[in-house]
């Protein structure tokens, strides 16, 4: 049988009652098959006897035979423990065991008597301090001579509950699982037997046995992966000349006072190509300020050129709005028809646009979730353009789509997703990459400032502001809650006045209602506002070019995608610009890592690989499109040269096989036909 075939609730397993199934529920198992894919989170190695000689000198862990020397008492708080001091049999030295709410340990393990152990040490005066430990009678008793799976757990669950649920199952002599594998693969490979490697991953040989069995695994899983991905993806002959612009595209690049940047260029081209002779389904990506936007305004008018309509959806009514003026701004003279849908637009306005846009009148709708509401229809819907595409799901973007037929797709993002992540995420897309700035840009310097040294950083502010330039001051909530450890922007706005108090300034978060945000924002974009105090609303979409310099107090609390949207709101002009992350007490090392790749790279490829190894793909993506990124055992992070592999074996076998109809590559399609095909 095939691992899936497995169904039988955990329940039927002896031992496992109501309250542990809902334990392993939390886990995400439910089904036999679930608990034997349960795969170990690490290993406790016992396969060699270490005595406390072995030891370095802070302590560890130790597997040897003890002799109890004597037992003792003493008082911890209110507590009596029991002390058991020991000898260890191959050093000689001594063990003293503190048996915490252990007081039948005295009668279990008297004096004279000898026993095996496993215990984590810590040096103590006249020996080794030991809390964590196991005794037994024999070596196989508390586990020496084996590797030990260390299970995740949840709620009752212990390691014993746990294993003993795997093993009965593994121990069943009427389960053996069928190989996922082709033999060619595996041997190609130098993989294990799916039987052998769900064994041995379990209840390994040896370190040897364990890697083996790990990489087999991880294996089928990547190339399981990389066929469902490949398999629904449709290919499109297109021909190798580039297409033309439309004197539409070519009145707006000869308005423009800059050129495009070469990549800019053949993102462009690369997209023509789609909408003219194939069926486009395209990732558009770039780091902040790479010309993403600009690129996508220029591959609607190439639809518009064509008679068709463009629905151009962003996740928030401030940033769509944002959207909309500036295409207005830069379409409506070469005769574009654009229009504003959110779900305020209501009344007479709103049967006005959906009539408009029924008729075709309307030649470009920008809008937020309220343009895949059911009554809004399209005349000729051609050419749908996401942006922020990871703050969307699936299902809301199919239905958008639906209101045209054979509808082209642009997904933008500004968060940069590493090559190897965005390969298998957007296995059935093509992807554009904008790495280059616009010409001009100057590299933003990023200082780490610790809250006590903060006076410095305003004066820097200050000659900012008599400069003529202007600033933002960031802060992770919105008031005071009680919590006296964290800045808030309230409060801090009373603080910023007091301390520039002839320069304009306006407080903006999320509890203000659109009309308000979008009139602030305005009075910044004409200069009749110096900064704002804001939380982290102003992370995307706002383009200030004077703005030069950002402040994120408690910077040691945001994520590196996070760190780099807000720093992305300034050096968007030929200004030199600066970020001050302000942190405050001791910031955990992982906090202190994120600083300094902050203050290192402006990079944003360079920084999203560092936080796909921070959070990991599920949490990078964001979780609505991660779903079949859940890889139990393989790793999009530390697994790349196998995901290569198997990216490489899945491309050979359908080019040579793409209806997966040989005898060899049956199981391969059976296997398939019970997965989900990714969207």
């Amino acid at each position: 049988m095939f691992i899936r075939d497995l169904t039988f609730s955990i329940t039927k397993i002896k031992g496992i009652g109501k309250v542990s199934a809902l334990d392993f529920a939390t886990l995400g198992v439910e089904c036999a098959s679930d608990l034997v894919t349960l795969f170990p989170r690490t290993y406790d190695d016992r396969t060699v006897m270490t005595s406390l000689a072995d030891l370095p000198p802070e302590g560890g862990t130790v597997n040897t035979a003890v002799a109890i020397l004597e037992h003792s008492h003493y008082m911890s708080r209110s507590n009596r423990v029991l002390k058991i001091t020991c000898r260890d049999l191959n050093s000689g030295r001594n063990l003293y065991l503190h048996c915490f709410g252990r007081a039948f340990m005295e009668n279990a393990y008297p004096v004279g008597t000898s026993w095996f152990i496993n215990a984590t040490v810590t040096r103590a005066k006249g020996g080794y301090n030991a809390s964590a430990f196991t005794l037994g009678s024999s070596e196989e008793s508390v586990g020496i001579g084996r590797i030990l799976p260390i299970y995740p757990l949840s709620g009752s669950l212990t390691q014993k509950t746990v294993r003993k649920a795997v093993d009965t199952i593994l121990s069943n002599t009427y389960i053996r699982f069928d190989d996922e594998l082709p033999e060619y693969l595996m041997k190609k490979h130098g993989l294990m037997h799916t039987d052998e490697a769900i064994r041995q991953i379990h209840h390994p040989s040896d370190r040897h046995s364990l890697e083996r069995a790990r990489r087999s695994l991880a294996y089928s899983e990547l190339f399981y992966m990389e066929m469902s991905m490949m398999r629904g993806r449709k290919t499109t002959q297109k021909p190798a000349e580039s297409p033309k612009a439309s004197p539409l595209e070519k009145k707006l690049l000869a308005s423009l006072p800059f050129s495009l940047t070469a990549d800019q260029n053949k993102c462009l081209d690369e997209i023509r190509r789609d909408l003219d002779w194939g069926h486009m389904n395209r990732l558009l990506q770039g780091d902040v300020g790479s010309g993403k936007t600009l690129v996508a305004w220029i591959a609607a008018l190439h639809e518009i050129a064509k008679g068709g309509q463009v629905a151009f959806m962003a996740p928030t009514e401030l940033l769509a709005r944002q959207h909309a003026e500036n295409a207005s701004a830069l379409l409506s003279p070469l005769g574009v028809n654009v229009a504003f849908l959110t779900g305020d637009v209501k009344g007479k306005n709103r049967g006005y646009l959906l009539t408009a846009l029924k008729k075709g009148d309307v030649d470009l709708a920008i809008g937020t979730h309220a343009l895949f509401s059911r009554d809004v229809s399209f005349r000729n819907l051609s050419l749908v353009i996401i942006d922020e595409q990871h703050r969307f799901g699936v299902e809301q973007r199919d239905e958008l789509m639906k209101k045209g037929t054979k509808v082209h797709t642009l997904m933008m993002s500004a968060t940069p997703i590493p090559r190897t992540l965005a390969m298998t995420v957007f296995g059935s897309m093509d992807i554009s990459t904008i790495y280059t700035m616009p010409a001009g840009r100057k590299k933003i310097i990023t200082h780490i400032v610790d809250e006590k040294n903060r006076e410095r950083m305003y004066a820097s502010i200050a000659v900012e502001f008599s400069r003529g330039h202007q600033a933002y001051f960031v802060y992770p909530r919105i008031d005071d809650e009680g919590d006296s450890d964290l800045k808030d922007v309230t409060s801090m706005y009373t603080f910023l006045k007091e301390k520039y108090p002839d320069i304009p300034s306006a407080l903006i978060h999320s509890r203000l209602d659109e009309e308000e945000k979008i009139r602030i924002l305005d009075d910044f974009r004409q200069k009749k506002l110096m900064y704002l105090v804001s939380t982290s609303v102003v992370e995307v979409g706002i383009d200030i070019p004077d703005a030069t310099c950002m402040v994120i107090e408690h910077a040691e609390r945001f994520g590196l995608a996070a760190l780099h949207q807000l720093r992305g709101r300034v050096g968007r002009s030929s200004l030199q610009s600066w970020c001050f992350l302000v942190y405050y007490g001791n910031p955990t090392q992982e906090a202190v890592s994120r600083l300094k790749v902050m203050r290192e790279s402006n990079d944003g490829f360079t920084i999203a690989e560092t936080d796909l190894k921070i959070r990991g793909p599920g949490e990078f993506i964001g979780s609505r499109q991660s779903g079949f990124l859940r890889l139990k055992i393989a790793s999009l992070t530390d697994d790349v040269e196998l995901m290569a592999e198997a990216r490489e074996d899945a491309e050979g076998l359908l080019a040579d096989d793409p209806g997966l109809i040989k005898a060899s590559n049956c199981m391969i399609r059976q296997l398939l036909e019970g997965s989900v095909q990714p969207s």
